[in-house]
């Protein structure tokens, strides 16, 4: 009983001081007010309001915000604003987040491989990595979404595919650098196989680099998805996300600008937000800060 209460105090002490880091850091603490009534009210707003996403009322065609029920305006087909910026933002977001996911775990198995293995393994795997990174990231992120067929789905793999390299090399570098600690020679002592080492021993000591990536990385994936939507390559009509709301905005930027500022704020208060939790997270996570 003794042994394990001590093993667990200094756990319970970093997660402790981890959890003060992170609730000092105001900028991130703000990040998450806003990306939680952000997405609440993508979530909750659709059925809030007196209109859908598709309700069409051309007698209110480019209504101003605060008109009448249309709180955000209307388009040039006389649809709601409002409606459209929340189911906007639920493809957005869960586009961004499903492309945070598979982008990390594509990023993190190569890291984990080429940071452990090292050799013409590893040297194999980073220059397949330097590969894909000396291509312009926008140019094969339009060239593989002219070529696919457009639909949320392989929107959130086309941003995954463009976004992983930057996960491996900080996963890379992680891993080198754990690879030589006492912990693992004592499991490679104990004949434990390197997959165990990777994944049981390695990878959870890497986690805090890790998730400072990942929250980095929905921010990146918001913009590209709202770039290839605004280009026309990405999520298509009638399906609303904030880059395709840009899109339909561009020709009314002079006679109706609400329609191009909404979906803009949307993207830059996301996009803000996920930067100051990642930087939070990242001030929290840092074990070489001895600050309490």
């Amino acid at each position: 009983m003794t042994a394990l209460a001590a093993n667990a105090g200094p756990g319970r002490w970093w997660r402790s001081r981890t959890v003060r880091r992170f609730t000092s850091h105001h900028l991130a603490l703000l990040g998450v007010a806003m990306i939680t009534l952000l997405t609440l009210a993508c979530v909750f707003g659709p059925h809030l309001l007196p209109y859908d996403s598709l309700y069409i009322d051309l007698r209110a065609r480019f209504s101003p915000p605060l008109t009448g029920d249309h709180y955000l305006g209307t388009d040039p087909l006389g649809r709601d604003v409002a409606a459209r910026l929340f189911m906007a933002g639920r493809t957005s977001l869960l586009v961004a987040f499903f492309a945070m996911l598979l982008s990390t775990l594509i990023g993190t198995l190569v890291g984990v491989i080429a940071g452990y293995r090292g050799g013409w393994i590893g040297a194999a795997l980073m220059r397949t990595v330097d590969g894909f990174l000396s291509f312009p990231s926008i140019f094969l992120l339009l060239a593989l979404a002219a070529a696919l067929k457009p639909s949320p789905a392989m929107v959130t793999v086309i941003v995954a595919v463009t976004s992983w390299m930057e996960v491996a090399r900080i996963v890379e570098a992680e891993v080198r650098s754990l690879r030589e600690r006492e912990f693992v020679l004592a499991g490679r002592m104990l004949g434990l196989s390197g997959a165990h080492i990777m994944f049981r021993e390695i990878l959870p000591n890497a986690m805090g680099p890790i998730i400072v990536a990942a929250t980095l990385t929905v921010a990146h994936a918001i913009l590209l998805e709202a770039y290839i939507s605004f280009l026309g390559y990405g999520i298509q009509p009638p399906l609303p996300s904030w880059g395709n709301m840009l899109e339909g905005a561009q020709q009314y930027l002079d006679s109706a600008p609400w329609l191009a500022i909404i979906p803009g704020a949307a993207i830059t208060i996301a996009v803000t937000s996920f930067n100051f939790i990642g930087d939070g997270l990242r001030d929290a996570l840092d074990v070489r800060d001895d600050r309490v």
